[in-house]
């Protein structure tokens, strides 16, 4: 069974991580990556979304943080803070030699999809992992404060602005990194991991093609609500500011027309008879990936109810 995720976030890296130890072959596996939230910082590319899913396929991911590098040191951010420069973005010691590179190779001319496939080699990641696009799509957060480039709204603001709305600038204009379009028409089931629908996976649905490589396959959606709140970062916050109540069903109805399937956590079960009116299939079930055996438990019995349904 090939397999493509749309993903973003720790969440989405997480998810991605469960479906890769459940595939019995992990190279059937494409994740396909948020880069709405990459920004250019100390003259580097940050690549945050893409760096949390391949940490996270490698088993290099802090597990306490779910982002960033295990057993990191901090002597650059340290002395950098001596020197009086920024440091409401921390870059750790082994996470700077990631950005380091990249920048280096993205200036000496090859696309960041080149350059995502040759970490993931050398990271022994076996599974695909693409950016969406090589082009810059920069999510812009619409806020009560004015607009600001993603990471000072979500980083330096620490989510506090009131959202308005949200903007992926040169969206429309963005072509689809190479194999992101392939892999998505080329597979049995595309997910929608539990990432921010806002900021995570929107960014991805804006790019051209993405939309129609869907049409005619089952698209699985797992919700990263639950019993009302995000199970990490600002979700819950956006929903409720953007004049909805943040829920499973609030999610789903977010991604109505796009998904034929729905997976809600058991918490919000009573949710599930409404939404079948909504969303052709709808699971009830235990979603919450609280260690590594309990992602892959996941992805096992996912990909066991589409072969079942199939």
């Amino acid at each position: 069974m090939r397999i493509a995720i749309l993903a973003g976030g720790v969440g989405g890296a997480k998810f991605a991580d469960g479906m890769m130890r459940a595939l019995p072959d992990p190279a059937a596996l494409t994740v396909v990556v948020n880069v709405g939230d990459d920004f250019e910082h100390f003259g580097l590319k940050i690549c945050p979304d893409l760096d949390t899913v391949c940490y996270t396929l490698a088993g290099l991911e802090n597990p306490t943080t779910g982002w960033g590098r295990r057993e990191e040191t901090w002597h650059v951010m340290d002395a950098v803070a001596a020197l009086g420069g920024p440091t409401w973005f921390r870059l750790g010691d082994k996470d700077l030699a990631t950005h380091l590179e990249r920048t280096r190779r993205l200036r000496a001319g090859e696309p960041l999809s080149q350059i995502v496939a040759s970490f993931c080699r050398a990271w022994g990641v076996p599974a695909r992992v693409l950016p969406v696009t090589d082009d810059p799509v920069p999510t812009i957060v619409l806020t009560d404060e004015g607009a600001l480039p993603f990471q000072t709204y979500f980083v330096h603001r620490r989510w506090q602005p009131k959202v308005l709305g949200f903007r992926f600038e040169g969206a429309s204009r963005a072509r689809p990194a190479p194999g992101v379009l392939e892999a998505l028409q080329g597979a049995d089931a595309v997910f929608f991991a539990p990432s921010n629908p806002f900021v995570s996976i929107d960014p991805i649905l804006a790019i051209p093609g993405v939309r129609a490589s869907l049409r005619g396959k089952p698209v699985i959606a797992v919700s990263p609500i639950v019993g009302g709140k995000a199970l990490k970062g600002p979700a819950a916050k956006m929903f409720r500011e953007l004049g909805y109540t943040p829920s499973a069903q609030a999610v789903a109805e977010h991604y109505q027309g796009l998904i034929t399937h729905f997976v809600l956590d058991k918490a919000d079960a009573s949710q599930a008879k409404g939404l079948r009116s909504k969303v052709p299939h709808v699971w009830v079930m235990d979603t919450i990936m609280a260690s590594p055996e309990a992602r892959q438990r996941f992805a096992q019995k996912l990909l066991g109810r589409l072969l079942q349904a199939s």
